[in-house]
């Protein structure tokens, strides 16, 4: 299992402690193919108390030694981030930076990097508004907006927006490829149908970001199903059937069945249903497609039959989805981050 690592110091943010758990905690929720993540919520001090408004003490399980194994550490923003971070701290990131730990920065966080001497040489990013003087008191440190996080060599830093949401996504897209950030991202920010019931940790495979949303369950495929799923998956916009599926797979449509509903929790028809389900998503979340057109590339055949389907799975409409997936992109412009400058750091 992965270990990250979260280095905290007074007045985190909130969301900047949150949001990792959300999202590290999601990916062994997309697929039982992928470990998912241990995360460790570490402070020097045992506790820390979190900015306003509304500060709450949080007590952590972790001290410093939670940084020990760990894979990634991730310094999220701080309240103190002009003062020198307390020694332990500083020593504890440049330990896990000479074992090699991939290591992080979520907004203001990036000055504790740069005070242990980390970042000299290498590009950075922070909050916007601190930029200019994160390049004024450490000079060595290549500063610059990010509207993505900036990575150089084992380091990325990000200007914490939502949260440092797009760090903790680049990380887990690194460890488990573009599809799972894809999914876990649009899990937590955009409504998605439920796992079928009785089938928790058997979700059905994310899509791609490739052409036509294709993904790829995997080496060696779940349970010898891998090549009928990557045949189904490049059918879809064919009209196929329980014979067609059962005779691609060289198998009885009883034992198709069977293994289909052991793997992924669904019959085949269903998982046909929710495989042409995610490539409309993915259609209707990277272009302008007709909705005609996406009706006919996933198979469902008429826009009637397409809006059909997509509501009583999505619970919502092609256009709204479409929509409310780039009200969410939108939230990252730059245009956001000044809205929301008088936010947490």
């Amino acid at each position: 299992m992965n270990v990250v690592a979260l280095l905290v110091l007074d007045g985190v943010p909130g969301d900047q402690l949150t949001t990792p758990g959300q999202l590290f905690g999601a990916v062994a929720g997309v697929s039982c193919q992928r470990a998912g993540y241990e995360l460790r919520i570490c402070s020097g001090a045992g506790s820390v108390t979190t900015a306003g408004p509304g500060a709450f003490r949080v007590a952590t399980l972790w001290g410093t030694d939670g940084l020990d194994g760990a894979g990634t550490v991730i310094v999220p923003g701080y309240g103190g981030f002009r003062d020198e971070p307390p020694a332990g701290v500083l020593e504890a990131v440049r330990a896990a930076a000479g074992r090699g730990s991939r290591i992080g920065a979520v907004g203001t966080g990036t000055f504790a990097l740069a005070a242990a001497g980390l970042l000299d040489g290498r590009r950075a990013t922070t909050d916007w508004r601190h930029i200019e003087e994160l390049a004024r008191r450490y000079p060595g440190v290549g500063a610059g907006p990010g509207d993505a996080p900036v990575a150089d060599g084992p380091y990325l830093t990000s200007a914490g927006v939502l949260g440092g949401k797009d760090l903790c996504l680049r990380i887990i897209g690194e460890d488990h490829g573009e599809a799972m950030a894809h999914e876990v991202d649009r899990r937590l920010f955009l409504r998605l149908p439920a796992p079928p019931a009785g089938a928790a940790g058997r979700v059905p495979p994310a899509p791609a970001p490739g052409p036509g949303g294709a993904y790829d369950p995997g080496p060696g495929g779940t349970d010898g199903l891998g090549p009928t799923l990557r045949w189904l998956e490049e059918e879809l916009h064919r009209p196929l059937t329980l014979d067609s599926i059962a005779a691609r797979a060289g198998t009885s449509v009883r034992t198709l069945t069977r293994r289909f509903r052991a793997v992924t929790g669904l019959s085949p028809l269903q998982y046909l249903l929710r495989a042409r389900m995610r490539r409309a998503q993915w259609l209707l979340e990277r272009g302008d497609a007709s909705v005609e057109r996406i009706a006919a590339e996933t198979g469902l055949g008429t826009p009637a039959n397409l809006r059909h389907h997509f509501q009583r799975v999505n619970g919502t409409t092609p256009g709204v989805y479409r929509a409310a997936f780039r009200s969410m992109v939108g939230m990252f412009t730059p245009d956001h981050e000044i809205a929301a400058a008088d936010g947490p750091v």
